[in-house]
């Protein structure tokens, strides 16, 4: 088997028969010198059979290529004296296979069997290259030669390595940006200078907290102040309202200023027994009435400027505005108009709880939004026109609910509600201490025969019925139990125990003896 050939580079070979003479011919190729081939005979044609023409020895016809003088010579090789280049082949496809007849060798075998003798074609590799290049390259050499393309190369590494750098810029500024936006954030320094009122809602996060407090000027981003306050527990209790801050603070200094105890400004608390004027207890001590709570919401320094409102200027509000403009209930209006004084006839419309009042608002501003609110609260405690005590209107409902707030403990609302039905239906007068206490601004506990025998509208031991208008502040519970009170067929009450629990009785021989319990117990 023939060792496979080396790879050599391509080259143009001037043809067998372009000789000019001055070499011998070949005696190879020389008609009638090749003998016939053994290879060529049939190997399987039994002696008693015919021979079969084409494994003849003449049945071939001679290839006149390799005839003497078969082809003229290339006048192109004339006169010189290199050898011949002979004509190659066209490269055959790697994957053709030519199929052999019986005893027929390889293609590979055939090429070594025709080898014309002459040097390979490496010896004379550079002499052709320069003499005969331009000459038979186009004639014989089917494959052009590559033509080198350094420059496109050099272009498409460039264009990689742009292509490279620009990815690279995009990540590093991709990197950047992302860390800009979760890690890096704007701060002042310092705690600040200028006022800024900010105010929380209920369910604001931290971060919409400090989103507020950026749009106010007061941290320069939110991040500032979130990251601050991260290990801030008092920051996760802040409550709803209005916060007075300075601005340009530094989120550090916004977070300690936030959650410290005079941050927060216009807090208006209302509890449950409240009237709208001051009351004075024994000892001289002054209860705040609605008036006066009122106006200490208002105040704060804004800017350098005092906002607070004053109670009289409140007052005057309520006496001249139109109670369904300010936000009252329809059902209240007409009741609302027969109160002691204008400036009263709100009195048991507002809802107890905590309201927030921004500093600078008009009388009439904190005023409406106050009614409104309280109105919403009243309807959400149970009472509206469809839903009254029994008989009632809703204002007379209002008015049982006030009183039952100023004569009991949340545990007896319902049974002193009872009490004051049946003294209704019974036609017999409520001679309830607080409605004459409420003229005098006064608690209600006692009252002295001189006060009990004063006329008046709202003196019950005078007169039978209800009062003209509610005299305090009512919870949703009194509310509850004007609505709906306890079954029972009591009459009286008296309180006679210290945590102020009620005794109560259907008969007046029961009621004197609860009262001398009480005095018993040092409560009467």
């Amino acid at each position: 088997m023939n060792a496979p050939r080396s790879p050599r580079r391509r080259v143009a070979a001037p043809p067998p028969d372009a000789r000019d003479g001055s070499m011998p011919p070949d005696p190879r190729f020389a008609e009638g010198s090749m003998p016939p081939e053994s290879r060529f005979a049939d190997p399987g044609r039994h002696p008693s059979m015919p021979p079969d023409p084409r494994f003849a020895a003449t049945s071939m016809p001679r290839d006149p290529r390799f005839a003497d003088a078969s082809m003229p010579r290339d006048p192109r090789a004339a006169g010189r004296d290199l050898p011949q280049p002979r004509r190659q082949r066209p490269p055959e496809p790697p994957t053709e296979v030519i199929p052999s007849l019986p005893g027929e060798h390889p293609r590979e075998q055939l090429d070594d069997l025709f080898d014309d003798g002459y040097p390979d074609d490496e010896q004379y590799a550079d002499e052709y290259d320069a003499d005969y290049e331009g000459e038979y390259d186009g004639d014989y050499d089917d494959d052009p030669p590559e033509e080198p393309r350094p420059r496109k190369r050099r272009k498409r590494a460039l264009g990689w390595i742009a292509a490279l750098v620009v990815i690279v810029l995009v990540a590093v500024g991709g990197a950047w940006y992302g860390y800009q936006k979760f890690f890096g954030y704007a701060d002042y320094d310092g705690s600040g200078q200028g006022d800024a009122l900010v105010q929380v809602e209920d369910g604001d996060s931290t971060s919409a907290i400090g989103a507020k407090l950026t749009d106010a000027g007061v941290v320069a981003s939110s991040k500032a102040f979130v990251k601050a306050g991260a290990d801030n527990t008092a920051l996760s209790r802040i409550q709803q309202g209005y916060y007075l801050l300075k601005q340009h603070m530094s989120g550090a200094d916004a977070v300690e200023q936030i959650t410290s105890p005079g941050a927060r400004v216009g807090r208006l608390e209302i509890r449950p027994y409240t009237q709208f004027d001051d009351i004075t207890q024994p000892g001289g001590k002054v209860t705040p009435g609605v008036f006066t709570l009122m106006s200490k919401a208002s105040c704060a320094t804004l800017n350098g400027k005092n906002t607070c409102l004053s109670v009289d200027e409140l007052r005057k509000t309520v006496a001249d505005a139109d109670l369904k403009t300010l936000g009252a209930p329809d059902w209240a209006l007409a009741g609302a108009d027969k109160a002691l004084s204008k400036d009263k006839r709100l009195e048991g419309l507002i809802a107890p709880g905590v309201y927030d009042v921004k500093p600078g608002w008009s009388a009439t501003e904190l005023i409406t939004n106050l009614v409104k609110q309280s109105t919403e609260a009243i309807q959400a405690a149970g009472l509206g026109p469809d839903n009254t005590g029994p008989g009632m209107t809703p204002y007379q409902t209002l008015i049982i609910a006030s009183l039952v707030e100023r004569e009991a403990i949340t545990p007896d609302f319902g049974k002193i509600s009872r009490v004051i039905y049946n003294r209704l239906s019974q036609r017999i007068q409520l001679q309830l201490d607080s409605t004459v206490n409420y003229v005098l601004d006064r608690p209600t506990l006692l009252t002295k025969p001189e006060d009990r025998s004063k006329s008046g509208p709202y003196n019950t031991y005078a007169n039978y019925g209800l009062p003209p208008t509610p005299i305090s502040v009512p919870s949703a519970a009194a509310i509850k139990a004007a609505v709906q009170p306890t079954e029972g067929d009591w009459v009286y009450f008296v309180k006679c125990e210290k945590d102020g629990h009620s005794c109560f009785a259907a008969t007046n021989d029961e009621h004197n003896q609860n009262k001398a319990l009480a005095q018993s117990r040092g409560v009467y």
